[in-house]
């Protein structure tokens, strides 16, 4: 079966381009939050967009299934080779305090690996897509360009997250600081973007707290511009998995060499 990536893709970015006005128009009014069970949080964005997202791509892609963070998962997703995985909006936390650093995630798996990946930063304005083989490439105002990842292998640049950041992460980066020089903190799927485009080298999430959404657009960016988004032991993840959370944590490298520094 022949695959039509452009398609796909070019459906992947339009869904994001006209899901962007409905997020900004939350974020920059008053909106109420709650808490799921998992305690974390939801808003009124969240929920839009999820359903925006889901209704815009099922005009074209009525067979498809769909895995979100905000719809009800009813597992019949398993039986489709064709899965849409989406966070409509990836860094809640940032959205609720009014940080600019959060984002849209769309990804299609087919037969559990990602062919198409969309990662679009609303209030930026920084879109970031790759289809399988076709490279990756950012969007910034009018201006596109392919991006590659850095040849780094040593005074590294290490991004971290604002709000889950964990003693074995600090550990990680205390036990390397002969090649690690910079320590950042950037938000949601960005900082899998900024390594993308050769502005950092490592982010490495040590525990169980992401899921499937967090990370299916973020990795074909990554790899489809050189690099790597590994389970520790080096491993890639499947996806359309019946338990969607990534338990072993992962790590995004520039090279391959950096598993090492684990």
């Amino acid at each position: 079966m022949k695959l039509n990536l452009d398609f796909y893709l070019n459906n992947a970015i339009e869904a994001a381009r006209q899901v962007q006005p409905l997020i900004l128009s939350i974020f920059n009014s008053s909106f109420d939050i709650e808490i799921k069970e998992d305690n974390s949080p939801v808003t009124t964005a969240d929920k839009m967009a999820d359903q925006f997202l889901i209704n815009f791509l099922k005009e074209s892609f009525p067979t498809h299934s769909f895995l979100t963070e905000e719809s009800k998962d009813d597992l019949s997703r398993l039986k489709n080779d064709f899965v849409w995985i989406i966070d409509p909006i990836d860094g809640t936390k940032e959205f609720t305090r009014k940080q600019a650093e959060f984002t849209t995630n769309i990804a299609l798996s087919y037969k559990g690996e990602i062919i198409v990946g969309v990662v679009l930063a609303p209030v930026l304005n920084e879109l970031f897509y790759a289809s399988k083989g076709g490279g990756a490439y950012c969007i910034k105002g009018n201006i596109k360009k392919k991006i590659e990842v850095s040849n780094k292998l040593k005074d590294l640049t290490v991004l971290c997250s604002r709000y889950h950041f964990k003693e074995t992460e600090q550990i990680f980066i205390d036990k390397n600081k002969d090649v690690i020089s910079t320590v950042l903190t950037v938000g949601a799927s960005l900082k899998a973007c900024r390594i993308a485009e050769g502005k950092a080298e490592i982010s490495y999430r040590s525990t169980d707290g992401t899921k499937e959404w967090d990370i299916a657009a973020p990795q074909l960016i990554v790899e489809e511009a050189g690099g790597f988004l590994l389970k520790p032991d080096g491993s890639k993840y499947e996806y359309n998995r019946e338990d969607v959370k990534n338990r072993e944590g992962y790590i995004i490298i520039n090279k391959k060499e950096h598993l090492g520094l684990l």
